[in-house]
Parts: C-alpha cells; structure tokens; sequence
C-alpha cells in the first residue's frame, strides 16, 4: 500500500456515483480537502472483515473483490468492485464493525473520506440520506438472489452466471457486445465467486471450452458465447 497525491474529485469515476451526486459543490470541496489516497497492489487489504469502519472508500481504479469468510476459513467472493464504486458505507450507517474485506484483484487506487465527513452528509443532507437508503436496499435485493442461487443452481449454471458478472461489470464501456471479451482471474477466486471449489472450477471450464463458449490462457479467460452463457445461466429462473 502506497500513500499518493489525491487524484482530482472533478474528474474521479466516483464523482458520477449517484451517491456523490447529491453533494453540493461545497461539499464535494469539504471531501477532497479531508480525503486520503492510497494505491494497493493486486493481492493487498483494502479493508479487513472485523475491522472498524474509517470511512468511504471511493474507488478511483482498479478492480476489487468483497469477501466473506465462512466457517471452515474458506472465502467466498460475495460482490465485485471497480472504478466508480463506493465500498464500507454498510458498516458505516450501521455503526459495526466490517462484515467483509475488500482485496485488490489488480492494482487499484481507492480514496477514503473520513467517517466524519460521511456522517455530516449523512445528517445534513436528505437527498444524500435517501439515495444511500436507495443503494443499501439494491444491496439487499441483490445478496438475497445471489444466495438463493448459490442454494438451488447447479455448478454449470452458477459458472455461466459468474462469467457474465465478470463480464458485465469489466467489460470497457466502449466495447461492443460482438467484442470478445477478456479477464485473467485465478481459478480460486473464480471458484469462490460461484461458490466451489478450484477444482470443479477448472473441470467446468474445460467443458465450456470444448463447447465453444471460451478460450483460456493460464490465468486469462476470453468469453466468446456471451448468448449461449446467458441461456445456461437463465436456466433455472
């Protein structure tokens, strides 16, 4: 972890957040006097599951994973960060501590506005107030389908879902759908992402292969089926 020149608020992914957005320019100024910068290698803690909250970590870029840990210390990825979101706002509003750790997946620069900061938006600006309640409850709703998937869908469909998350949320917004579309993640973290284990992980990815879906290289999976993993995946809804 490496402390760095705050990048510009005006100019930062987040800012188009439409949390951010309900700041006034006052306030947006008050954050970018008072926040921090750091850069993360892939592999570093940005924040640790039973930590205390510091703040609003806005995520400049980079890619992320937000983990839980179960009971056998197995992690399961849970949802995935990228340039432009917010992460720990959950622990802030609820005054706990961290109920997951986020973890670079490549090399990323997050910034972190302090919690006093956050709780003065918090407390002085409704339409802030509103749109945090708005997020928390799509969180909700989403975490709720993710575990009733992960409960009744077989491996195959869960792999098919997984890839089309990668790809939906990394996919380069100036790509178009007819572009193949490329991500390097480890089989362990793809494993944790649909909830098993690298090994069956690998053993499905070999059979997508040999149907054509995608193309691998070590780490580096190329989807070129994004139609025929949306049928898989939808299977069972």
């Amino acid at each position: 972890m490496t402390r760095l020149a705050s990048p510009s608020c005006a100019t930062c992914p987040s800012r188009q957040h439409h949390l951010l957005r309900c700041c006034a320019e006052a306030d947006m100024d008050a954050i970018a006097q008072h926040k921090t910068s750091q850069r993360y290698l892939a592999g570093q803690t940005i924040f640790d599951e039973g930590s205390r909250p510091a703040g609003l970590y806005c995520v400049h870029e980079g890619r992320i994973k937000i983990t839980k840990s179960g009971g056998d210390g197995k992690e399961q990825i849970i949802r995935l960060g990228k340039s432009g979101d917010l992460l720990g706002y959950r622990a802030l509003v609820a005054g706990s501590l961290h109920a997951t750790s986020a973890i670079a997946l490549t090399d990323c620069t997050v910034c972190l506005i302090p919690k006093r900061i956050f709780g003065q938006q918090l407390s002085g600006n409704p339409h802030f107030s509103a749109a945090l309640l708005q997020l928390l409850a799509a969180d909700l709703g989403d975490s709720a389908m993710r575990m009733l998937h992960l409960a009744y869908k077989p491996v195959r469909e869960r792999l098919a879902e997984a890839l089309l998350l990668l790809l939906r949320t990394y996919r380069a917004a100036t790509d178009s759908d007819a572009t193949p579309f490329t991500i390097s993640i480890s089989r362990e973290d793809l494993g944790a992402l649909m909830g098993t284990t690298k090994e069956t992980t690998t053993r499905m990815l070999s059979e997508f292969k040999q149907e054509g879906m995608l193309t691998t290289r070590g780490s580096a999976i190329t989807i070129l089926a994004p139609a025929q993993l949306d049928q898989i995946a939808t299977m069972f809804d």
